[in-house]
């Protein structure tokens, strides 16, 4: 067992410094479903701030969760999305979507539609 859990030298530690920030874990959830412009993801997210939306995304572009396309079009078109290492990350966002289901959301009808059946998500 780790005695000191940092982000050095704990896997799960540097794990959760990157997707632990609040918004992280779900811009990654909305790019799992292509690559999206900078205003559809802060419309996925109610209640982000511009700056913070930048800032994740540009940490995660740090980090090679994403990356950022420049169009040279008029105005100029921006998208950001997933690589490889960001798709990795998809079955943690997955088991903690349903872990979310299973212990923290009253069952009843939502508006989200399950986009992976649960015995496929293994």
């Amino acid at each position: 067992m780790n005695e000191v859990h940092d982000g050095t030298t704990c896997a799960v530690a540097a794990t959760s410094e990157l997707i632990g920030s609040k918004w992280t874990a779900l811009i990654v959830h909305d790019l799992s479903e292509g690559p999206r412009r900078f205003t559809n993801l802060e419309h996925a997210c109610p209640g982000i701030s511009p700056r913070t939306l930048s800032e994740r995304l540009h940490m995660l572009e740090q980090q090679g969760i994403c990356l950022r396309a420049s169009y040279p079009e008029s105005p100029p078109r921006v998208e950001y999305e997933l690589t490889d290492k960001g798709r990795s990350l998809l079955p943690i966002i997955e088991e903690m979507r349903n872990f979310g289901h299973d212990w923290l959301i009253e069952d009843h009808d939502h508006e989200h539609v399950d986009t992976v059946p649960r015995a496929a998500a293994v």
